[in-house]
């Protein structure tokens, strides 16, 4: 059973950078596909960024692209996601999310993730 835990997130001004983590345990994060996802209050879910297993594939959403960045570190069991330049509308729990054997991610198939973190809290704010 995989389990997914958030950290990073807090209170950053406008133009500043978070990095969030995703750390893993039982199993091994190499073989899942990743996706960020994040869900302000009265918003829909959100994709923000996936990779597929093997990291064979790399999506950002719309809104993102440009100023955030998703990344492995194999050895540490850990994904990342680095954000710059953030915005006020950036706001938003943040989940990270996986599924086993995807290696084609998908930013709008959020029920396909089986695996969810309990989600940490990005405020945007001067």
């Amino acid at each position: 059973q995989l389990q997914l835990v958030e950290s990073g997130g807090g209170l950053v001004q406008p133009g500043g950078s978070l990095r969030l983590s995703c750390a893993a345990a039982g199993s091994t994060l190499a073989a899942y596909a990743i996706g960020w996802f994040r869900q302000a209050p009265g918003k829909e879910r959100e994709g923000v960024s996936c990779q597929g297993s093997r990291a064979v594939t790399t999506r950002y959403g719309d809104s993102v692209l440009g100023r955030f960045t998703i990344s492995r570190d194999n050895a540490k069991n850990t994904v990342y996601l680095q954000m710059n330049s953030l915005r006020p509308e950036d706001t938003a729990v943040y989940y990270c999310a996986a599924v086993s054997s995807w290696p084609i991610c998908s930013l709008s198939r959020s029920a396909g993730y089986r695996y969810w973190g309990q989600g940490t809290q990005v405020t945007v704010s001067s």
